[in-house]
């Protein structure tokens, strides 16, 4: 379980991963630039060194030319990132890199529609969608930044999207909220990624076969039930 409420917005925040290479001051005052994220990117360990390479896209790779060895260790996760081009080619990947900073996000696995045990099993506490650039299905995962009624109790929400797909449109998914009887008089937000393919359980999406299909994503608002649609396509074979 996680709270939510996490956002990197300023520099002193950053500082707390220890990888940022710029300093958040130029001679003329704040580099804006710098305080905010400009990709969110899956973060892949890798044989040899570096030890890790960043897929900004379906097709895009980023190797770190200032780092050698992943913050995350050996684990694949989604994270916010700011990152500048560096002019020096890569010889695996699409563009070398300079990491100013890098923060994950919660990133876990779909799971299985447990029928009349949703409910119980993930919770059916509202949520919100906000309107947000990382809201994609890029590379295996559903990316999200949602908001709910939070408190500061002590109390950790939980999230999970089960797998909610039929034979006949296999491609739909339930986002499920679990705020374990926290639900306070402000609204927080957090970001979760969800791998939707690629689980040895069977419970990952069907593959596309390389096609791009219309993935719709199924959630309870404080409006009622809701549903968004994105563009979803399996994730491609490692490089």
């Amino acid at each position: 379980m996680r709270t939510f409420g996490k956002w990197l917005s300023v520099c002193a925040a950053v500082t707390i991963t220890g990888l940022l290479t710029q300093s958040c001051l130029k001679d003329n005052g704040y580099d804006m630039s710098l305080l905010y994220p400009n990709a969110i990117v899956t973060v892949k360990p890798a044989e040899g060194t570096p030890s890790f390479y960043l897929q900004l896209d379906d097709k895009t790779t980023l190797e770190p030319a200032n780092m050698t060895e992943s913050p995350f260790k050996d684990r694949e996760v989604r994270a916010l990132v700011n990152y500048t081009p560096v002019d020096e080619p890569s010889t695996e990947h699409d563009m070398k890199v300079n990491i100013n900073w890098i923060d994950d996000v919660l990133t876990k696995d779909i799971v299985r529609d447990m029928g009349e045990e949703n409910d119980k099993t993930y919770g059916n506490d509202a949520i919100e969608i906000a309107a947000s650039w990382v809201n994609i299905a890029e590379d295996g995962y559903l990316t999200l930044q949602f908001m709910s009624l939070f408190g500061n109790t002590g109390i950790s929400h939980e999230v999970n999207l089960l797998n909610a797909g039929t034979p006949e449109n296999p491609y739909v998914v339930e986002f499920r909220h679990n705020a374990h009887g926290d639900n306070s008089s402000y609204m927080a937000s957090e970001i979760v990624a969800f791998r939707l393919d690629g689980q040895e359980d069977g419970v990952g999406l069907p593959d596309t076969e390389g096609q791009t299909v219309d993935l719709t994503l199924r959630y309870k608002s404080y409006d009622g039930e809701k549903t968004m649609v994105f563009k979803y396509c399996t994730r491609a074979s490692e490089k």
